[in-house]
């Protein structure tokens, strides 16, 4: 039998819609227990968020150490809340450039129309240095004639794997169009083989990528100041009623 072998917990701080933890930052705090964020030589993670993350509150890891096929699993009492496993490769987000990210910004929907104002990754009510303060804006479509949204993001100097996860989270979800169709996160498969520099500027750009019934997928990369990948995501979202989760 399986012994909890760690514990997670969510501060507020890192809150996504008011009452539960932002999707992104949950999924990479939980994806840690598998293997260390930012080893180039770490497979991609999937983590399904079964319930909202509760805030402020401890749950239980239980690690399964499987060989080959490890998995990670965050309980409060006998409620599954997400799980994390090893998942295949994720497709990156075509490449825009860092002028082209920076002027998008001005045109972010959420700054006048958002569901969780003060989101972590994307909330425009959050303080620089509290939340990241990530603004994608529309810069046009991909080669696909996906929509594509971009944005400039120059982490502090605390980032780490959870912080690169929240940071690649939303930024997928505004290519839904999180004001005509609000959402929350419900899987986020990442490759983080780098983490961000620390002061330095940085590109992320957000894919659509279909919309299924009440889901709708995206994809989103992280680009550093040479137009390196330094972080790619794809995700599933589930359409809902903000007021649920206020």
């Amino acid at each position: 039998m399986l012994q909890v072998t760690s514990s997670l917990t969510i501060p507020h701080r890192f809150c996504g819609p008011p009452s539960s933890g932002n999707g992104g930052w949950t999924a990479g705090a939980l994806a840690a227990h598998l293997g260390p964020v930012g080893d180039p030589g770490t497979a991609p993670v999937r983590v399904m968020l079964r319930k909202p993350p509760p805030l402020d509150t401890a749950l239980d890891v239980v690690v399964d150490p499987a060989t080959g096929n490890p998995t990670a699993a965050a309980t409060l009492g006998d409620v599954l809340v997400a799980t994390a496993s090893p998942a295949p490769d994720v497709v990156e987000v075509e490449p825009v450039d860092a002028d082209v990210a920076r002027a998008a910004e001005a045109s972010f929907v959420g700054l006048t129309s958002h569901p969780f104002p003060g989101c972590f990754s994307c909330g425009p009510e959050r303080e620089p240095g509290d939340g990241l303060r990530i603004f994608p804006g529309r810069v046009d479509d991909d080669s696909r004639g996906q929509v594509r949204v971009a944005a400039t993001w120059t982490p502090a100097d605390d980032v780490d794997g959870a912080t690169t996860w929240a940071a690649l989270d939303c930024v997928g979800g505004w290519s839904g169009d999180l004001t005509e169709r609000p959402m929350v996160l419900g899987s986020m498969t990442a490759r983080v083989p780098a983490l961000p520099r620390a002061g330095e500027e940085h590109v992320l750009v957000g894919g659509a990528r279909g919309i299924d019934g009440r889901r709708v997928h995206t994809a989103s990369t992280l680009y550093d100041s040479t137009g390196r990948v330094v972080a790619a995501a794809e995700h599933v979202w589930f359409t809902i009623d903000p007021k649920d989760f206020s």
